[in-house]
């Protein structure tokens, strides 16, 4: 039997967010050989049972770095609007790598795969008005990533 920390962390679901994404622009190589790109968020939506709301569209967007070893390192900064009107502000940042080079090259063609077919976690911040959201600006999340053709979900869980 595997014994529990006294110390380990919960996790509780927050939110999703499901954003539709812009066409990529690329820097390709960068004049430091990496290659960058920026996408931008078109629009989405925000559900879940302790927020609900919108991607406010084109309020940015993410700038990976692809790496020469297939890692996708994500920096993304955008709004998100409440239902109740409150704007938040969402800082991402994360990694993304396929388990083999055919998953990576469906993923690059915007192909669908496998949940399981890759890494794709994401650890935010969000900045949140004082009152009913300001409970965001006060805990730690973790983000598991789905990447579908177009779009990226993701499940937000906040670490009590």
């Amino acid at each position: 039997m595997t014994e529990i920390h006294p110390f380990a962390p919960r996790f509780e679901h927050a939110f999703t967010i499901s954003i539709e994404l812009s066409k990529p622009y690329w820097i390709k190589p960068s004049a430091r050989g990496d290659t960058r790109a920026a996408i931008y968020a078109a629009s989405g939506k925000v559900e879940g049972p302790r927020l609900n709301g919108t991607v406010v569209p084109m309020s940015g967007g993410d700038f990976p770095l692809s790496r020469d070893n297939g890692v996708i390192d994500f920096d993304a900064r955008y709004l998100l609007e409440a239902d109740d009107g409150a704007i938040i502000y969402l800082q991402n940042c994360g990694y993304r790598w396929a388990k083999n080079d055919e998953i990576a090259a469906r993923m690059s063609a915007n192909q669908d795969v496998g949940f399981d077919d890759y890494y794709m976690r994401v650890t935010p911040r969000f900045d949140a008005p004082a009152g009913p959201h300001e409970w965001m600006s006060r805990h730690v999340f973790v983000g598991v990533a789905e990447k579908v053709p177009g779009a990226n979900r993701i499940h937000y869980f906040v670490v009590l």
